[in-house]
């Protein structure tokens, strides 16, 4: 018998050694791959749930409850404790951002140096967005689930600029967001002229001094509710924020040769208020693309948000009007003077963006 007859203990195939050896080589189990791959996942329905309070450099604080079982809940009382997650190899290019509900899977105590997992990321009911600029259709996320948007603007140093916040009135109404206007630093100039420019709106607005921050008129606006705050550098959006939650976001001055604010804040971040809610803060920015954006949108939110100062033609309320007939009975007197200068600014942004003017044949 030769050698290798006996390699396997089968000598039955003396003719073809060579080859028995060989194909019985190539089938041979791999002690690592025993169990067949699936492409099955698991559901997690029954992972813990929290809620993004803040993104660092792949690294997400999770607001999870105090209670084991239960989820955590942002608008409420708030209870419960953040916990270090990362995003999980099977979410992808899923993006996670702040204000997300997320399933959780590893360690959720919270001790110092664990880390749990973000596997899931739930449906959004808002979702807060902006591009580079108004041609850019690569949008950036901000902000998910939040139920208003905090529009802070200064009287005075730096100056207001009424097309920016026609801007973000469009990307809350675009996030089905309720707009609130902030005006800070009304101790510097009188508001009252800068705010004429929104008479047409049915906009709630709280005024701020330098000094003196309206804590129980922002108490009935942010109470039981998530916000979100935008504004222009400089404006005050930081120094408001402190003083409503505690925190000690970083604050700086307005650059007295440019007019500009620098940027103070880098990242966004849920922040408990004290009187109940939350507040998410927001970078500061000199822009803010609308290039995802549908155009049709911006006469739908502008007409739905509108006080009439006479009746509506025919009866017909003007969010009911289409695109065209929007433009003519705002012209026609239907919204007032300032109504006819916010169609301006919109009608401005929509040719921005690439759409048809309907003011024009």
């Amino acid at each position: 018998m030769s050698w290798w007859d006996d390699v396997d203990g089968d000598d039955t195939d003396e003719d073809e050694p060579y080859g028995q050896y060989e194909s019985k080589v190539r089938i041979r189990p791999n002690p690592k791959g025993n169990r067949p791959r699936t492409k099955v996942r698991p559901t997690y329905d029954d992972a813990p749930t929290g809620w993004v309070t803040n993104v660092d450099r792949g690294r997400f604080g999770v607001l999870v409850s105090a209670s084991p079982g239960t989820a955590a809940d942002p608008d409420g009382a708030g209870e419960g404790r953040v916990i270090t997650a990362t995003k999980a190899r099977e979410l992808g290019k899923k993006s996670v951002v702040t204000g997300d509900h997320v399933s959780l899977v590893g360690d959720v105590s919270g001790d110092p140096g664990s880390l749990a997992r973000i596997v899931k990321v739930a449906e959004r009911s808002t979702l807060l967005r902006r591009s580079a600029d108004d041609t850019d259709e690569v949008e950036r996320v901000i902000v998910a689930n939040a139920d208003q948007m905090l529009i802070v603007v200064a009287a005075a140093d730096p100056e207001p600029r009424p097309r920016l916040i026609d801007r973000y009135l469009v990307a809350a109404f675009d996030a089905g967001l309720d707009p609130v206007l902030c005006v800070t630093k009304t101790d510097l100039a009188d508001p009252a002229p800068f705010l004429a420019h929104f008479a047409c709106l049915d906009l709630r607005i709280v005024t701020s001094r330098s000094d003196d921050v309206p804590h129980e008129a922002l108490h009935e606006v942010l109470d039981g509710q998530v916000t979100v705050t935008v504004g222009h550098s400089g404006v005050g959006k930081s120094t408001l924020v402190n003083a409503l939650t505690g925190s000690t976001r970083a604050t700086g001055v307005v650059n007295a040769v440019t007019g500009r604010g620098r940027h103070t804040s880098s990242s966004s971040i849920a922040l408990r208020v004290r009187d109940g809610g939350w507040i998410i803060d927001t970078p500061g920015v000199r822009s803010f693309g609308l290039g995802h954006v549908q155009p049709e949108n911006v006469f739908r939110a502008f007409a739905a948000h509108a006080v009439p100062v006479r009746e509506p033609v025919d009866g017909i309320p003007l969010s009911q009007a289409h695109d065209w007939e929007i433009v003519d009975r705002v012209q026609d007197g239907e919204l007032g003077p300032t109504g006819v200068e916010r169609l301006d600014s919109f009608r401005a942004l929509l040719t921005g963006m690439g759409g048809d003017d309907p003011g024009t044949d």
